[in-house]
């Protein structure tokens, strides 16, 4: 997002309105439909990959699982009494669901102090660097899809103590977050090279 139209956003969101947040693709379960409907998308997604070393349909899988590339998307509100609306049970926000302070850890680190979690090209990189970081602090190869997504969801100090063992449920999701992420793989096998060439709507057709 450029400057210009990122103070844009800003004004409109002081101002109450949303006008700025992306709809989410309409076809989330193909990575080619995705990067042909979101023009920019695959030039973040590669500049992530390159900057990071992990695997576009690693980061993408991931993506998919948190937040379906809802750009606000936020964990649901708990209830009180059963019924009235009560506050959520974390601060994970945006394409990412990154917590407030592992994003303040990330641009820390990463000297992306602008970056913002309902920007997607910030969030891809985000999941980037957090993959890159479970490769240094817990061993974990950049294309162990399975691994990759427990070390997210625990953090890296519960993955290392293997949390994950005591929740077989967050088991099953990694499970399906890995073969998300090779239905992309197969899928970009077939459209990369359209998209490197950066080819326009008609030339999908």
């Amino acid at each position: 997002m450029s400057g210009t139209l990122r103070l844009f956003c800003v004004l409109l969101a002081l101002l109450g309105t949303s006008a700025c947040t992306t709809s989410p693709p309409r076809d989330v379960n193909n990575i080619c439909a995705i990067f042909q409907e979101k023009d920019d998308w695959y030039d973040y997604a590669e500049e992530a990959q390159d900057e990071w070393g992990s695997p576009i349909p690693v980061m993408m899988a991931i993506m998919y699982q948190e937040s379906r590339f809802k750009a606000d998307a936020r964990p649901p509100r708990g209830t009180l009494l059963g019924f009235i609306p009560w506050v959520r049970p974390s601060s994970a926000y945006g394409y990412s669901q990154a917590k407030t302070t592992t994003w303040d850890e990330y641009q820390d680190d990463a000297g992306r102090f602008g970056a913002d979690r309902d920007d997607f090209g910030d969030a891809i990189d985000f999941i980037g660097w957090y993959n890159a970081q479970s490769r240094r602090r817990s061993g974990l190869s950049l294309h162990n899809t399975y691994g990759l997504y427990l070390a997210y969801h625990e953090g890296h100090g519960g993955y290392n103590r293997a949390t994950y063992l005591q929740k077989p449920w967050l088991m099953s999701v990694a499970r399906k977050v890995e073969a998300q992420s090779n239905s992309y793989q197969a899928q970009l096998a077939g459209c990369e090279e359209k998209l490197k060439s950066g080819s326009g709507f008609f030339d999908w057709f």
